[in-house]
Protein backbone atom coordinates (compact mmCIF):
# COMPACT_ATOMS: atom_id res chain seq x y z
CA UNK A 1 0.00 0.00 0.00
CA UNK A 2 2.76 2.39 0.96
CA UNK A 3 4.50 1.61 -2.31
CA UNK A 4 1.35 2.53 -4.27
CA UNK A 5 1.07 5.87 -2.45
CA UNK A 6 4.73 6.66 -3.05
CA UNK A 7 4.35 5.81 -6.76
CA UNK A 8 1.25 7.99 -7.14
CA UNK A 9 2.99 10.86 -5.35
CA UNK A 10 6.03 10.57 -7.62
CA UNK A 11 3.82 10.66 -10.73
CA UNK A 12 1.96 13.70 -9.43
CA UNK A 13 5.23 15.55 -8.70
CA UNK A 14 6.61 14.73 -12.15
CA UNK A 15 3.43 15.97 -13.84
CA UNK A 16 3.52 19.18 -11.83
CA UNK A 17 7.14 19.75 -12.86
CA UNK A 18 6.53 19.11 -16.56
CA UNK A 19 3.31 21.15 -16.89
CA UNK A 20 4.86 24.66 -16.60
CA UNK A 21 7.42 23.83 -19.29
CA UNK A 22 4.66 22.56 -21.59
CA UNK A 23 2.66 25.75 -21.07
CA UNK A 24 5.73 27.90 -21.67
CA UNK A 25 6.49 26.05 -24.89
CA UNK A 26 2.92 26.58 -26.10
CA UNK A 27 3.12 30.25 -25.17
CA UNK A 28 6.41 30.72 -27.05
CA UNK A 29 5.00 28.97 -30.09
CA UNK A 30 1.99 31.28 -30.10
CA UNK A 31 4.18 34.38 -29.85
CA UNK A 32 6.32 33.25 -32.75
CA UNK A 33 3.32 32.74 -34.99
CA UNK A 34 1.82 36.09 -34.05
CA UNK A 35 4.98 38.11 -34.70
CA UNK A 36 5.04 38.14 -38.53
CA UNK A 37 1.51 39.60 -38.99
CA UNK A 38 2.33 42.34 -36.45
CA UNK A 39 5.59 43.18 -38.22
CA UNK A 40 3.85 43.17 -41.57
CA UNK A 41 1.19 45.46 -40.19
CA UNK A 42 3.78 47.92 -38.92
CA UNK A 43 5.47 47.98 -42.32
CA UNK A 44 2.14 48.55 -44.02
CA UNK A 45 1.46 51.51 -41.72
CA UNK A 46 4.81 53.16 -42.40
CA UNK A 47 4.90 52.23 -46.07
CA UNK A 48 8.62 51.61 -45.74
CA UNK A 49 10.96 48.68 -45.98
CA UNK A 50 14.30 48.28 -44.25
CA UNK A 51 17.25 50.41 -45.48
CA UNK A 52 19.04 47.26 -46.60
CA UNK A 53 16.06 46.23 -48.71
CA UNK A 54 15.93 49.68 -50.27
CA UNK A 55 19.63 49.74 -51.09
CA UNK A 56 19.45 46.31 -52.64
CA UNK A 57 16.78 47.49 -55.08
CA UNK A 58 19.10 50.24 -56.32
CA UNK A 59 16.17 52.67 -56.31
CA UNK A 60 16.26 54.37 -52.91
CA UNK A 61 18.79 56.66 -51.19
CA UNK A 62 20.74 55.04 -48.36
CA UNK A 63 23.22 56.01 -45.65
CA UNK A 64 23.30 57.66 -42.24
CA UNK A 65 23.55 61.22 -43.59
CA UNK A 66 20.33 60.80 -45.58
CA UNK A 67 18.47 61.52 -42.33
CA UNK A 68 19.64 65.13 -42.57
CA UNK A 69 18.05 65.70 -45.98
CA UNK A 70 14.89 67.85 -45.75
CA UNK A 71 11.68 65.83 -45.87
CA UNK A 72 9.86 68.30 -48.10
CA UNK A 73 10.58 71.05 -50.58
CA UNK A 74 13.26 71.59 -53.21
CA UNK A 75 16.00 70.12 -51.00
CA UNK A 76 14.15 66.87 -50.34
CA UNK A 77 14.83 63.70 -52.31
CA UNK A 78 11.66 64.25 -54.35
CA UNK A 79 12.56 67.88 -54.94
CA UNK A 80 16.14 67.13 -56.00
CA UNK A 81 14.90 64.52 -58.47
CA UNK A 82 13.13 67.28 -60.42
CA UNK A 83 16.18 69.55 -60.86
CA UNK A 84 19.50 69.17 -62.70
CA UNK A 85 22.36 68.31 -60.39
CA UNK A 86 23.95 71.72 -59.69
CA UNK A 87 20.55 73.25 -59.00
CA UNK A 88 19.53 70.27 -56.87
CA UNK A 89 22.74 70.50 -54.83
CA UNK A 90 22.13 74.21 -54.19
CA UNK A 91 18.94 73.27 -52.33
CA UNK A 92 20.77 70.92 -49.97
CA UNK A 93 22.25 72.84 -46.98
CA UNK A 94 24.96 70.19 -46.43
CA UNK A 95 26.42 70.90 -49.89
CA UNK A 96 26.69 74.70 -49.75
CA UNK A 97 30.52 74.75 -49.91
CA UNK A 98 30.49 72.46 -52.95
CA UNK A 99 27.91 74.66 -54.65
CA UNK A 100 30.02 77.76 -53.97
CA UNK A 101 33.06 76.01 -55.46
CA UNK A 102 31.10 74.93 -58.55
CA UNK A 103 29.96 78.53 -59.08
CA UNK A 104 33.53 79.80 -58.55
CA UNK A 105 34.79 77.40 -61.23
CA UNK A 106 32.00 78.33 -63.65
CA UNK A 107 30.73 74.73 -63.83
CA UNK A 108 27.05 75.25 -63.04
CA UNK A 109 25.89 75.09 -66.66
CA UNK A 110 28.33 72.27 -67.48
CA UNK A 111 26.90 70.06 -64.73
CA UNK A 112 23.28 71.05 -65.26
CA UNK A 113 23.44 70.37 -69.00
CA UNK A 114 25.34 67.09 -68.79
CA UNK A 115 23.39 63.89 -69.41
CA UNK A 116 23.45 60.76 -67.29
CA UNK A 117 26.35 61.51 -64.94
CA UNK A 118 27.37 60.52 -61.43
CA UNK A 119 28.59 63.11 -58.94
CA UNK A 120 30.53 62.27 -55.79
CA UNK A 121 29.49 65.30 -53.78
CA UNK A 122 31.64 66.28 -50.76
CA UNK A 123 29.78 67.66 -47.77
CA UNK A 124 30.62 70.93 -46.03
CA UNK A 125 32.39 68.84 -43.37
CA UNK A 126 34.49 67.21 -46.11
CA UNK A 127 35.75 70.61 -47.25
CA UNK A 128 36.31 71.60 -43.61
CA UNK A 129 38.94 68.84 -43.36
CA UNK A 130 41.13 70.88 -45.72
CA UNK A 131 43.17 73.58 -43.90
CA UNK A 132 41.54 76.95 -44.51
CA UNK A 133 44.61 78.53 -46.10
CA UNK A 134 44.93 75.64 -48.53
CA UNK A 135 41.21 75.66 -49.34
CA UNK A 136 41.23 79.41 -49.96
CA UNK A 137 44.21 78.98 -52.29
CA UNK A 138 42.39 76.29 -54.29
CA UNK A 139 39.19 78.33 -54.50
CA UNK A 140 41.20 81.24 -55.88
CA UNK A 141 42.85 79.09 -58.57
CA UNK A 142 40.15 78.36 -61.16
CA UNK A 143 42.21 75.85 -63.15
CA UNK A 144 43.08 73.75 -60.07
CA UNK A 145 39.55 74.04 -58.71
CA UNK A 146 38.10 72.86 -62.02
CA UNK A 147 40.40 69.82 -62.04
CA UNK A 148 39.36 68.87 -58.50
CA UNK A 149 35.64 69.33 -59.11
CA UNK A 150 35.54 67.50 -62.44
CA UNK A 151 37.44 64.65 -60.78
CA UNK A 152 34.26 64.12 -58.73
CA UNK A 153 32.14 63.55 -61.86
CA UNK A 154 31.80 60.32 -63.86
CA UNK A 155 30.20 60.38 -67.31
CA UNK A 156 27.60 57.69 -66.58
CA UNK A 157 24.94 56.99 -63.99
CA UNK A 158 26.37 54.51 -61.51
CA UNK A 159 24.20 52.17 -59.46
CA UNK A 160 25.21 50.95 -55.98
CA UNK A 161 25.88 47.54 -57.52
CA UNK A 162 28.48 49.07 -59.84
CA UNK A 163 30.28 50.63 -56.86
CA UNK A 164 30.97 47.25 -55.25
CA UNK A 165 34.24 46.87 -57.13
CA UNK A 166 34.55 49.59 -59.74
CA UNK A 167 37.02 51.81 -61.56
CA UNK A 168 35.65 54.75 -63.54
CA UNK A 169 37.05 57.54 -65.66
CA UNK A 170 36.09 61.03 -64.50
CA UNK A 171 35.48 64.19 -66.50
CA UNK A 172 38.94 65.28 -65.35
CA UNK A 173 40.23 62.13 -67.17
CA UNK A 174 41.60 60.60 -63.98
CA UNK A 175 40.24 57.38 -62.47
CA UNK A 176 38.24 56.87 -59.28
CA UNK A 177 38.03 53.48 -57.62
CA UNK A 178 35.09 52.30 -55.56
CA UNK A 179 34.50 49.34 -53.27
CA UNK A 180 31.91 48.12 -50.77
CA UNK A 181 28.50 46.53 -50.50
CA UNK A 182 25.07 47.02 -48.94
CA UNK A 183 25.16 50.54 -47.51
CA UNK A 184 28.93 50.85 -47.00
CA UNK A 185 31.04 52.15 -49.88
CA UNK A 186 34.39 53.89 -50.17
CA UNK A 187 35.83 55.97 -52.98
CA UNK A 188 39.62 55.76 -53.47
CA UNK A 189 39.84 53.94 -50.11
CA UNK A 190 39.57 57.25 -48.25
CA UNK A 191 36.16 58.81 -48.79
CA UNK A 192 33.01 57.22 -47.38
CA UNK A 193 29.63 57.44 -49.06
CA UNK A 194 27.40 58.88 -46.32
CA UNK A 195 24.23 59.26 -48.38
CA UNK A 196 24.12 57.39 -51.65
CA UNK A 197 21.97 56.90 -54.71
CA UNK A 198 20.36 60.34 -54.56
CA UNK A 199 18.60 61.03 -57.84
CA UNK A 200 18.51 64.34 -59.69
CA UNK A 201 17.05 65.05 -63.13
CA UNK A 202 20.34 64.23 -64.87
CA UNK A 203 22.56 62.52 -62.30
CA UNK A 204 23.01 59.99 -59.55
CA UNK A 205 24.64 61.61 -56.53
CA UNK A 206 26.74 59.94 -53.84
CA UNK A 207 27.42 62.32 -50.98
CA UNK A 208 30.91 61.69 -49.54
CA UNK A 209 32.75 62.74 -46.38
CA UNK A 210 36.16 63.53 -47.92
CA UNK A 211 37.16 65.66 -50.91
CA UNK A 212 38.73 63.53 -53.66
CA UNK A 213 42.06 64.72 -55.00
CA UNK A 214 43.17 63.83 -58.55
CA UNK A 215 46.46 61.94 -58.73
Amino acid sequence: MNKMKIRRTAIAVAAAAVLPFSLAACSDSGDTKAAPPAAAGDEAKTGASSPMDDSMTGDQPFGAACAGVPKEGAGSFDGMAKDPVATAASNNPALSTLVAAVKQAGLVDTLNNAKDITVFAPTNDAFAKIPKAELDKVLADKATLTKILTYHVVGQKLTPKQLENGSFETLQKGMVNTAGSGEAYKVNDTSNVVCGNVKTANANVYIVDTVLMPK
